[in-house]
């Protein structure tokens, strides 16, 4: 609708066109901006008799006096949804403004119906966000959040999947990217939105992990060529409505200890490590203290790459670029600080275990 603010934005792009003084009128005959600031908040006659008429008035010397806060110009009916919502006043003499008349009336209305339009957009991306946060908070109440999803047109049914993208950038706003991604997810089927400023969610129902791992590469591919960078991570499906936001924290989790530069984080590929997540301050403090007294940040690298490589040496070794020989040693000297045997699968779980554990109370400290 005519707010006083896209009335303002009316006046400003029309007289910077036109050179020529403008007045936007609401609907009881007020103005409500002008290139006469003296002149906003007055009574305009002229303007009120075109809204009531829906008949353009041109307001001369002669009929001037009749019309109360009028002054000579042109006054045309602004329409919006097949109604006339206000009015727009062009002063000047007849000849002088009556051939911008039709083009000015056509550009004013063309704003309203671009402003109603991403206003209407912000609305029903604030109510997906809405949406998405009710079902984060069990117990959910499903009557509201059903009814929410039909003004939207948006079916949700089982299975569903949660995934997070870390733009790993700045906060963006630009909800262009919120549109790709629903296209390519199918805006009907899916909640799409912005988490935290530098994170976007996504709600999606119905797919076979296959599927929906094929739309993460499309998502992937469409942010590479906007020259957005990202890692993407994802839970497991849920069933029901109120295990969504079980999902949702498994792929803040995968997010969260996400290793290396890998694209894709699976809450299913370090559920064993996120397991430890979820132990208290102290549990977790005693167990790293009894298995490394003293852990060094080689001993870290040499553990964590071992581990990485399945316990080869060979390429372990190419890997940290030391002889084979250097790493035998350091591992036998693991073994006799910790009393834990690295090369083997019993003490290699442990002494894992103890490693994500460091890495956990120092993300904490962070």
């Amino acid at each position: 609708m005519l707010t006083k603010e896209i009335a303002e934005e009316i006046v400003k792009e029309t007289m910077d066109r036109l050179k020529r003084n403008i007045n936007i009128i609401d609907p009881d005959g007020i103005i409500i901006a002008s290139g006469d600031p003296s002149r906003v908040g007055l009574f305009h006659a002229g303007g009120l008799q075109v809204i009531k008429t829906g008949q353009p008035l041109v307001i001369t010397a002669e009929n001037e006096k009749n019309l109360p806060g009028s002054k000579t110009g042109i006054n045309l009916p602004i329409e919006f949804q097949h109604a006339i919502v206000g009015a727009i006043g062009i002063t000047g003499q007849k000849e002088d403004v009556e051939e911008f008349g039709d083009l000015v009336k056509m550009t004013t209305e063309l704003m309203i119906k671009q402003a109603s339009m991403a206003s209407k957009q912000e609305w029903q991306q604030r109510l997906k966000e809405d949406t998405f946060t009710a079902l984060l908070n069990p117990p959910i109440n499903a009557e509201p959040i059903e009814q929410q999803l039909k003004q939207l047109a948006i079916q949700l049914h089982a299975p569903y999947h949660v995934f997070l993208i870390d733009l790993q950038q700045e906060k963006l706003a630009d909800t262009t990217i919120l549109k790709q991604i629903e296209q390519i997810i199918y805006p009907d089927r899916s909640l799409v939105g912005f988490h935290e400023g530098s994170k976007i969610f996504a709600l999606t129902s119905g797919y076979t992990p296959q599927r929906l791992r094929k739309k993460l590469q499309a998502v992937k591919e469409m942010l590479t060529k906007a020259n957005v960078r990202c890692q993407i991570g994802y839970g497991t499906p849920a069933e029901q409505l109120e295990a969504v936001a079980i999902s949702f924290k498994e792929a803040e989790l995968a997010l969260r200890i996400r290793t290396g530069s890998k694209t894709f984080v699976s809450y299913e590929d370090i559920e064993t490590e996120a397991l430890i997540y979820q132990l208290d301050q102290l549990t977790k403090s005693r167990f790293l203290t009894r298995v490394f007294p003293q852990l060094t940040p080689k001993t870290k690298e040499t553990l964590q790459t071992f581990f990485q490589y399945n316990l080869n040496i060979t390429e372990t070794a190419q890997a940290l670029f030391v002889h084979r020989n250097t790493l035998m040693y350091r591992l036998k000297r693991i073994k006799e600080k910790t009393g834990y045997d690295p090369q083997l699968f019993a003490d290699a779980v442990t002494l894992q275990i103890a490693i994500w554990i460091a890495a956990h109370l120092e993300e904490e400290k962070m």
